[in-house]
């Protein structure tokens, strides 16, 4: 990631020092932001000219001259989409800001276009019994049923390893053989995979538990039963531009009540709402992790991922919320089973 963070500047900043920050950033453009990081507005180099020839000096404020309605986009846009719109609009910067308009990234055009390699580890979280799949996953644990002419797994971590993670870990418990029997050391499919072992179920947790000293980088966690196009990239560095010690991935979940909700106060009707649709953020399965996350994880000792978040936000922690658009499919049910077949091949062509 180029150094944009050195390309900020504040509201009080002169045009003299956003061109200071053009130079340094080398990004080619300066970012104006407010004291909570929002992004007000970007001084480009033609910015700066026609500033001039309007007679705006050096010492003048940059917000004279900056472009007040830059494009930028949410950081949770797929990276492909990123690309499709600076190709559009003939931009080789992109902000990518949250839905409160603070920064978090930004994005260049030739970034965009070369593989990026991440040294972040991934861990997939593979122990599960699936006892809701029932007969399905008396002999084949449920990470390594047939989704689309392969394991399920295998699809996860082929589209791990495309985005640019080779360092994988997988914890792995019941039927754990044929998991490493099919993986192996990762190298046939372009990664370094590497087992931790769970000698009982450890919950969705507690294999962090299981690392003899955290890992130094930020580290994906999904659960190994997630169908999904979700950009780790981005992902990552949404959490990379908070202080948060954590990011959970998050979807919006949607309940349509077929009834007439009455809401009534001292035993009369106040509203009547005619067949509302309520919605709710709801866990994604799939987490950044930071090196201090690791210390509310004991050895061996079953746990939830919510549950060590709430230990985080306890001990003054933080932990940032990072809403997924992308495809995104739980396999925990067989009718889910049975859509996850019946969408693979539109999903992944």
């Amino acid at each position: 990631m180029k150094s944009w963070r050195k390309a900020v500047v504040g509201t009080q900043a002169t045009v003299g020092e956003a061109i200071a920050a053009i130079e340094s950033g080398s990004i080619q453009i300066a970012l104006v932001l407010d004291d909570q990081n929002r992004l007000l507005g970007v001084v480009t180099d033609g910015d700066v000219r026609r500033g001039l020839l309007r007679g705006i000096p050096l010492t003048g404020l940059a917000t004279d001259i900056m472009n007040r309605a830059p494009v930028s986009v949410p950081a949770t846009l797929s990276r492909e989409d990123r690309l499709q719109l600076m190709r559009q609009k003939s931009i080789k910067q992109l902000p990518l800001v949250d839905e409160g308009g603070h920064l978090v990234v930004v994005e260049t055009l030739d970034e965009l276009l070369e593989p990026r390699h991440y040294p972040n580890p991934v861990l997939i979280m593979a122990g599960g019994l699936g006892e809701r799949l029932g007969a399905l996953t008396r002999e084949v644990p449920k990470p390594m049923l047939n989704v689309g002419g392969r394991p399920l797994l295998e699809t996860i971590v082929r589209n791990v390893v495309q985005q640019g993670f080779g360092n994988i870990f997988i914890s792995v418990n019941y039927k754990a053989e044929a998991i490493k029997d099919h993986f192996a050391d990762g190298s046939a499919f372009g990664a370094n995979i590497q087992y931790v072992h769970e000698t009982e179920r450890l919950g969705t947790a507690g294999a962090l538990g299981l690392f003899r000293t955290p890992p130094a980088l930020p580290m994906i966690v999904t659960n190994g039963d997630i169908l999904t196009t979700i950009n780790y990239g981005a992902l990552l560095d949404f959490h990379n531009g908070t202080p948060a010690e954590a990011t959970m991935a998050v979807r919006e979940h949607k309940v349509h009540v077929p009834y007439g909700v009455v809401s009534t106060s001292d035993g009369f009707l106040d509203a009547i709402r005619e067949k509302p649709t309520e919605s709710w953020f709801v866990s994604a399965g799939i987490y950044v992790v930071g090196s201090s996350v690791f210390s509310h994880v004991a050895p061996g000792v079953r746990i939830d991922m919510p549950t060590v978040l709430e230990r985080v936000i306890a001990d003054k922690g933080r932990v940032a919320v990072y809403p997924i658009r992308e495809y995104w499919l739980d396999i925990g049910r067989l009718e889910d089973f049975e859509q996850a077949h019946a969408e693979f091949h539109e999903v992944f062509p």
